[in-house]
């Protein structure tokens, strides 16, 4: 039996109300030592889900707030649940939650509300970091993707390639288990095109992590060219404030400058670097070496140009689009992917298309993205498996083929948490706050 829990649920801080949580089987009994009800209706006949008002007792004072019930198995954590609601002062909250561990119960842990829901399977392991997702969510669409994970999309799609394996190794046991039959050849060709199938939907669901990374964490965009191209400029007009330093003299960017905008939802860092030119003095030297670090790193890099060529890049991954700045008072000329005036705006929400359309492309809801680096490596381990698989199913028996069968159904597993051990789970409640 679990003990009762307890923690202010609230960020900490001066605001209108604060939420002492209790989670556990006796959470009703200190919530009877704790609540003297408004009305005739007392803490033990509490109709689950109802708020009713009263005093609550703190440690040497008594606040004037709400309490609510949760009846087990209808609450968050599958326990009985009980939450006061009070005044949100600092010393409030600290009070009344100091007054129910004097009851019994016991502080938690951080993430440990939300482990006990994964624990007593009221939710999936991938369904809780989508919870944590949406709390620190920066931007719409990492919000979106985290509510994506929440409502145990991810999950569906996984339980469906886990089906579509128990199916083959059912398949498979049954040949073993009636070899009489002389079913083997005919149940051969069968399993590879099922294999076959689900490592497809298994490699389509992967190459989702590139677009679900930058969903979550950003896109990162180095605007770079040789001096006086106008990158600054064009910063600045794609922030929508002066950020950078503009001036006709050359070199005046000397280290990186950085602004962030949403487009389409999700969070583009753009980091104004030097100019790129071969004489320079000693210090603009460092802005533009670092400014190669900053570029070799970037997701996609804008090359800046006005027309007197673009700057030497030698970049082997990420996306580069050249920017022909200065559309108001020269022709553009050259190759080119997109024409733009920081000074008119000419250009830019053209500009910010062709990003998210190179980055992201467009993001639908009902799509399971892989947004986390721990699924993307599940994924990754199973579809090794399926593929050796496919490659020994000639030459190996079919209990050897089995084998590669339930380890990739056992990666899969890793991420709704179904054969997750002990490591990946506490690794993953580590990321919460205390009180959720």
């Amino acid at each position: 039996m679990l003990d009762v829990i307890s923690a202010i649920s609230t960020a900490h801080g001066a605001g209108g109300v604060a939420i002492i949580r209790l989670s556990g089987q006796n959470a009703l009994e200190i919530a009877e030592k704790m609540f003297s009800p408004a009305g005739k209706t007392g803490v033990k006949d509490f109709i689950p889900n109802v708020m009713y008002a009263g005093n609550i007792e703190g440690n040497g004072f008594k606040d004037f707030g709400m309490c609510v019930y949760f009846k087990a198995p209808k609450s968050f954590t599958g326990e009985d649940v009980v939450e006061f609601h009070c005044h949100g002062g600092v010393q409030i909250a600290r009070g009344i939650l100091g007054k129910t561990i004097s009851f019994g119960a016991r502080a938690a842990e951080k993430g440990e509300f939300t482990k006990r829901a994964f624990i007593n399977g009221k939710l999936s392991l991938s369904s809780a970091e989508g919870v944590i997702d949406m709390i620190n969510a920066e931007s719409l669409a990492s919000l979106r993707a985290g509510c994506m994970l929440y409502n145990e999309k991810l999950t569906s799609e996984i339980n469906l390639l886990q089906n579509g394996l128990t199916d083959i190794l059912a398949e498979i046991s049954a040949d073993l288990d009636y070899p009489e039959e002389d079913l083997e050849n005919l149940n051969t060709a069968k399993i590879n095109a099922s294999i076959a199938q689900i490592s497809s939907r298994l490699d389509s669901l992967a190459s989702t992590y590139s677009s679900g990374k930058k969903i979550k964490d950003g896109v990162t965009v180095a605007i770079c060219g040789k001096p006086n191209t106008g990158k600054s400029s064009l910063l600045n007009a794609l922030l929508g404030y002066d950020k950078a330093i503009v001036s006709p003299e050359a070199g005046t960017t000397r280290d990186a400058v950085e602004g962030s905008i949403e487009i389409d939802g999700v969070t583009y860092n753009f980091i104004d670097t030097a100019g790129i030119r071969k004489r320079a003095g000693q210090i603009e030297n460092i802005g533009i070496e670092r400014a190669k670090k900053i570029i070799s790193s970037a997701d996609v890099i804008l090359s800046v140009t006005d027309g007197d060529g673009a700057a030497e890049l030698s970049v082997t991954d990420g996306e580069v689009i050249t920017v022909f700045n200065k559309s108001d008072i020269t022709k553009p000329v050259g190759k080119f992917d997109v024409a733009v005036s920081a000074k008119t705006g000419e250009g830019l929400e053209e500009l910010k298309k062709l990003l998210a359309g190179k980055c992201v492309g467009e993001v639908a809801l009902e799509k399971a993205y892989i947004i986390e680096r721990r699924h993307y490596s599940a994924l990754v381990r199973a579809a090794q498996s399926l593929k050796s698989a496919m490659e020994n199913a000639e030459a190996y028996t079919t209990d050897i083929l089995a084998i590669d069968l339930k380890d990739a159904w056992d990666c899969l597993g890793e991420i709704t948490g179904e054969t997750a051990n002990e490591s990946i789970i506490n690794t993953v409640f580590e990321k919460f706050c205390v009180g959720k």
